[in-house]
């Protein structure tokens, strides 16, 4: 959840099934807890798992780690190899964009017809998009906004937060979720829209035409079935070569374009914003609407901010700056010098470009590039269910990390299987490119409008308000107007991205809202630690031998399920420890400041863990971490103790009926406590109680 007023840190997931969500954290973008904090185990003193030392990455890591690791430092590699890894992984989205975007604006919907003025002032359009939004917006101003290097609409949202009372950050909450949420929604289309593109373009191999459309669909379907059920084997394996392919791609659609270009250089004149504004005048209305094609040039714009944490602000910019930035535009410049020097119709400009020899190894370059775009959006989606989890707003759900190298690269099942169904029903359903650029760029341009509101309220506290007001006030204006431009496509497909994302967005507050009552409910329960103290004092129970671990939400009072163990049992450990995890508003919280044990009398220890919003609790190692401050613990006689409460709805007032069936069956499916926590399954005790929601 996100982190209080005072900006002191947040309580991690519950310690119970249906109290508990996940670990530390508001952000977005899987990190790592210190370049390698768990890799092979070695053994303590103690006999808890250790880490090895963190290893120092190679040039060659950082192009196969995680296209979401956070690094804080990123000195692992060179300059060069950090920005070719970026060429994989951030611009895979925005760099396969031409397949489509330039031909979706002569769409027969809108009627523009391809003339020279027309031509020209869609690349006029294009142009100043790539360079308001991308450069401006994001290069210049936004990724200045990073939380100790972390990026990303939640890691944004984490600088909010503690800024505000409790009604502003509400509505801040709910418009950084929302954001979020359109983000899984551009994650289940960019995967089918970019796939089906470059599947498209076997019809302009010469000989083939349209006889092989009706394998356009099945083909798709195997790539993106194929695409997702490698994501278990994790992106290290292929990561690999994910940055010189791209560089191979950006490399050729530039060159492409260019020649093209030295056909007819006059496309050259629509760098002058004159084209763009003439188009408007003459097209009016329809001129507006056509910016909802014109907004697919900028879809993955968001991931320069949103995988800063990984590369660092430099490389990402210097892989844009001297090939993302020039191959884009030769190739879209080269799109509409292909338009205007054909005498018929064009059907795909980007594939028509190619000579009829090399559209064979180009349908097979573009469809490498659109699984590289895809691997990077569906791996952001599980970066951002941690997150999701982290902050209090996800159940429990299985993350399998996927290296042993970096703690950054993570698998989600459901969320995979998901996105594959989701995928897989979208191209069945809009069966070409065409239809489902339809759907496409509400999601981008609404994710990109939130953005930009939480950048405002972020600077307004560093440039002064006015400033900040009118910096943002013109990205706003721009952000509208592309998601104004949109709104036509509701009735064709554009309902989709909203109703996802209003779909995930009462799924994260309902189970928010039940934590917050679960929470409650057990902090009515709870006692203060003295008073406790004070009775075990006055009745000398026994005191058998080994530690026991209660895990709690806060830092005070005596948990419930240790009042439910000494009511039944009439016993005590030896040692008893009282374990909270507290998440804190940075994204990594250092080994050294991470545990805090503070000795009570009678043999219990106050344990408090803190993680920042990317990182991973893993209870073993708070204990080995309390082991080097003074806290003895043994595995062998070391037992953990949850609560797991029965849910019972009710009609009591609190929350709507719905929302509480919805969180009772969250809870029912939630992973396991023990599993989420890696806590050692024969050493866990769980105490029932009942709790009317």
């Amino acid at each position: 959840m996100p982190p209080d007023s005072q900006g002191r840190g947040t309580e991690a997931p519950r310690t119970s099934d249906a109290e508990m969500g996940p670990p530390p954290g508001p952000a977005a973008r899987a990190a790592e807890s210190g370049a390698g904090e768990t890799p092979r185990e070695g053994r303590s003193s103690s006999g808890w798992s250790v880490p090895p030392p963190a290893s120092t990455s190679s040039a060659g890591a950082a192009v196969t780690a995680h296209p979401h690791a956070h690094r804080r430092s990123h000195g692992g590699g060179s300059a060069a190899t950090l920005a070719l890894g970026a060429l994989g992984v951030v611009y895979g989205d925005i760099g396969t964009s031409p397949l489509y975007a330039f031909r979706e604006c002569f769409h027969g919907s809108y009627g523009i017809g391809t003339g020279p003025e027309e031509v020209l002032g869609v690349l006029s359009l294009f142009f100043w998009a790539l360079t308001l939004v991308v450069v401006v917006k994001y290069i210049v101003f936004i990724t200045r906004a990073d939380n100790e290097g972390e990026g990303g609409i939640l890691a944004l949202l984490a600088l909010v937060l503690p800024k505000h009372g409790a009604a502003r950050t509400s509505t801040l909450a709910l418009a950084g979720l929302f954001g979020a949420a359109l983000l899984y929604a551009d994650g289940m289309l960019t995967p089918a829209i970019s796939v089906v593109s470059a599947v498209e373009g076997i019809r302009d191999i010469e000989g083939v035409g349209h006889a092989v459309d009706r394998w356009v669909v099945p083909v798709s379907l195997v790539i993106l079935v194929g695409l997702f059920v490698q994501q278990r084997l994790g992106t290290a394996k292929v990561g690999a070569v994910f940055g010189p392919i791209m560089a191979l791609w950006f490399v050729s659609i530039g060159a492409i374009g260019l020649y093209w270009i030295v056909q007819r250089p006059e496309v050259l004149a629509a760098v002058s914003p004159h084209h763009a504004v003439s188009f408007f005048l003459r097209h009016k209305l329809t001129g507006f609407w056509v910016l909802g094609s014109v907004v697919l040039c900028i879809t993955g714009g968001e991931a320069l901010y949103a995988d800063m944490g990984h590369f660092g602000r430099r490389p990402i910019i210097t892989a844009w700056v001297l090939l993302v930035f020039p191959g884009l535009l030769l190739n879209y410049f080269g799109q509409g010098a292909l338009l205007l020097s054909s005498t018929t119709p064009v059907q795909s400009p980007f594939f028509e470009m190619v000579t009829p020899m090399l559209r064979v190894p180009f349908v097979l370059l573009a469809t490498v590039a659109t699984v590289i775009a895809s691997q990077a959006l569906i791996s952001g989606a599980f970066s951002l269910t941690r997150q999701a989890i982290q902050l209090g707003y996800m159940p429990r759900l299985e993350i399998r990390h996927t290296s042993s190298e970096t703690e950054g690269q993570i698998y989600v099942p459901e969320i995979n299987w998901g996105l594959m169904i989701s995928c897989l029903v979208l191209v069945l359903v809009f069966r070409s490119s065409s239809n489902m650029a339809a759907a496409y760029g509400i999601a981008v341009t609404g994710t990109m409008a939130i953005t930009t509101v939480l950048f405002y309220v972020v600077v307004r506290g560093w440039w002064g308000t006015w400033r900040a007001a009118l910096i943002c006030s013109v990205m706003f204006v721009i952000d509208l107007a592309f998601f104004g431009a949109n709104l036509i496509k509701l009735e064709s497909g554009g309902w989709i991205p909203l109703v996802v994302a209003a779909g995930i967005l009462a799924l994260m507050t309902t189970w928010k809202g039940g934590r917050d009552r679960v929470a409650k409910f057990l902090r009515d329960r709870s006692r203060p630690l003295e008073d406790f103290l004070g009775e075990v004092d006055r009745l000398s129970p026994v005191r058998v031998k080994g530690t026991a671990v209660f895990m709690t939400s806060t830092s005070a009072g005596t948990p419930p399920v240790l009042l439910h163990h000494f009511k039944h049992n009439q016993v005590l450990h030896e040692q008893v420890v009282l374990l909270s995890i507290l998440t804190e508003d940075v994204p990594i919280v250092p080994r050294s400041k991470r545990v805090e044990v503070q000795g009570e009398r009678e043999g219990f220890f106050r344990v408090t863990a803190h993680y920042g919003f990317m990182q991973t609790p893993k209870v073993t190692d708070i204990l080995r971490a309390c082991d080097e401050k003074g806290l003895r613990t043994r595995p062998e006689s070391t037992s953990f103790f949850l609560g797991r409460e029965k849910l019972v709805i009710t009609r009591n007032p609190g929350l709507p009926l719905w929302r509480k069936i919805l969180f009772s069956f969250l809870s029912r499916n939630a992973r396991p406590a023990t599993d989420f926590f890696k806590l050692p399954p024969d050493r866990v005790v769980e105490m029932g109680m009942q709790l009317e929601l």
